[in-house]
Order: C-alpha cells, then sequence, then structure tokens
C-alpha cells in the first residue's frame, strides 16, 4: 500500500528514516510552524495517512493492519516535522498507539524536542460519559485533522496547539453501525460474525463488540438512533451550529450515505440545529467492512473559520 502510494504521489509524500513507516508532506519541516505528527494502524484509509499535507498533519507513522506503528517510526516523524518550535501528536484512543507514541515523545524530548500528544476519544459507545477518557477514536479523527492542521497553518504556538487540538476533541462526538464484518488479512478470518438480517450498533472500527445487536433497521431508525446517542451525550440547544460527518466504513454504497444523510439533517433540524458544513463519503474506513458512522462537530466561530480553511492531500482537497 504505502509503495503504491508513494508512486501515485510522487509530489507530495517522501519516507523519512530508515524503517520505511515514516512519511512526511515534501518541504517538511515547515518553517516557523508546529509541527503535528500522527499515526496508527493500516487498514483505515483516508485515516491516518490520508491527511498529511497542507491544512492537515505534517507526518505519519504507518502500522501494519489494525496495529501500532513501533516508537521508533514515530520517532523518526516527529524529528522530520520539527521546525524549532515542537511537534504535536495528535491520534486516536488505543492503548498501543498511546503506549508506542509515548515511548517516542520521551526520545524526541531527550533529543531537545518539545513535544505534547493530544488523543481523540470521540466514539460514544464505547464508554460511558463518566469514563470518556476511555473512549476511542475514530472518524472523529477527520475534524480534529482538519482544524488543528488550520491552527497550526497560522504559526501559532505549541501551547495555543494543544488548547486548539482538545477544544475540537471535547466538542466532537461519533457513533458507528456495522452491518458485515471485515477480514484482516493476516487472521484470514472476520473481525466478527453477524447474521445477513441483523446489525450492530456501536460497533469499533476493529470490530470491537458494540452495545446494540437487533434486526436491520431502516436507514431513517438508524439516523434517528444515532442522532439521539450523539444529542444525549454532547449537550445541544436551538440554535447550536453544527458540522455534520455521514462516513462509510468500507462497503457502504455512496447512495445508501446520502439515504442516511437524508435523515440526519431532517432530524438535526427538527432539534433546532444549524447545519454549517457536511461531509458525506469514506473518511475513516476499516477495511471492506459495512456500515457507517455519524459525527457531530459542535461549532463556534473560531472552529467554524478553521473548518472552511483550505486543505490539501492526496485523499482531501477543499479550497475553502
Amino acid at each position: 500500500m504505502l509503495e503504491g502510494i508513494l508512486l501515485a504521489h510522487p509530489g507530495h509524500l517522501q519516507r523519512t528514516g530508515e524503517t520505511g513507516r515514516a512519511l512526511v508532506r515534501r518541504g517538511a519541516p515547515v518553517p516557523g510552524k508546529v509541527g503535528i505528527a500522527t499515526g496508527g494502524g493500516s487498514g483505515h484509509l483516508p485515516v491516518f495517512l490520508g491527511y498529511v499535507g497542507p491544512g492537515l498533519a505534517d507526518g505519519v507513522a504507518v502500522g501494519n493492519v489494525f496495529s501500532s506503528p513501533g516508537p521508533q517510526p514515530m520517532l523518526d516523524c516527529i524529528r522530520a516535522v520539527d521546525a524549532g518550535k515542537g511537534v504535536l501528536l495528535l491520534f486516536g484512543n488505543y492503548q498501543g498507539d498511546i503506549m508506542n507514541f509515548e515511548a517516542a515523545a520521551e526520545m524526541a524530548r531527550a533529543d531537545g524536542i518539545d513535544v505534547r500528544i493530544a488523543i481523540v476519544n470521540d466514539d460514544v459507545p464505547s464508554a460511558p460519559r463518566e469514563r470518556i477518557a476511555e473512549r476511542r477514536g475514530v472518524a472523529g479523527l477527520f475534524y480534529a485533522y482538519k482544524r488543528v492542521g488550520a491552527r497550526a497553518d497560522e504559526a501559532v504556538s505549541l501551547d495555543e496547539l494543544e488548547r486548539t487540538a482538545r477544544e475540537v476533541i471535547r466538542n466532537t462526538r461519533s457513533v458507528g453501525v456495522a452491518l458485515a464484518p471485515c477480514t484482516v488479512p493476516a487472521a484470514g478470518r472476520p473481525t466478527f460474525e453477524i447474521a445477513d438480517d441483523e446489525m450492530e450498533f456501536g460497533m469499533g472500527i476493529h470490530g470491537e463488540p458494540g452495545t446494540e445487536r437487533s434486526r436491520l433497521k431502516s436507514a431513517d431508525a438508524i439516523a434517528a438512533a444515532m442522532v439521539e446517542t450523539l444529542l444525549a451525550d454532547l449537550p445541544f440547544v436551538a440554535g447550536d451550529e453544527v458540522s455534520v460527518l455521514v462516513n462509510g466504513l468500507g462497503a457502504t454504497p455512496p447512495t445508501e450515505l446520502y439515504v442516511l444523510y437524508r435523515r440526519v439533517h431532517a432530524l438535526l433540524l427538527e432539534h433546532g440545529l444549524r447545519i454549517d458544513r457536511s461531509f458525506v463519503g469514506e473518511y475513516a474506513t476499516s477495511l471492506e467492512m459495512a456500515g457507517c458512522s455519524l459525527t457531530l462537530l459542535k461549532l463556534d466561530d473560531e472552529r467554524k473559520r478553521l473548518l472552511h480553511a483550505p486543505a490539501f492531500s492526496p485523499f482531501l482537497l477543499q479550497k475553502s
């Protein structure tokens, strides 16, 4: 996969270090800018690799399918994106990633690089609100990359960028539904078993168990359950403005995603919310898993401004 992406986009990405698992944007490090490094297991494109570029992250460490990269690729990445203003590590809440990236951060600090860590934990069903720090990071990573990347391009300090990251994480919520599993090549078997007429609400992007298994429901019923879950977890009041992300997990046709979005849009308006910008497509996948997720980002003026900022990668082009 990495070789194919590098060959297809030679003017955008390049390897760094000796492991072959660390990639950075062309031109990194960017003078005067805090570096942003990310990483995680393969199998989720465009997460993580697909969000490296102007207005997004500066570098990425790539692991095997559903497996964390080791500390060395992340250390290589940190060193390659540091322009002297420090580096923010931005990634999802998974134990292997936390362990390896914290080890890399300590080694980088020993080299004199100021490294901070911000962990995305937007997956509402994965833990109750009183244990919010245990929640997984899923499609909400898209909003974190988008907003933090835009803020970094404004040449802010590492302290300010860390504040921006934590603020967008606090205001992002996701929920997913799986209809069919994916198969990890190394394992050669599905990540879970489910009947053709069943669905699992709250399923994680690695096949982690959800909160409810039921008979397959209509798109309208699924949309209603998703919206109810998110609005109950992050309090909204009439007049609040949100951005909406309807994300396909790998094997869900765009047609079905737009059918779901139609009902999500109507339900949010019924709750008195205003919708600023919506994204529909594949933004965080799980190989060939069938299903989708819904993410809401609660907006204020600054979050809205940064959401609209330009961004570019081989997987994302946003002019404004």
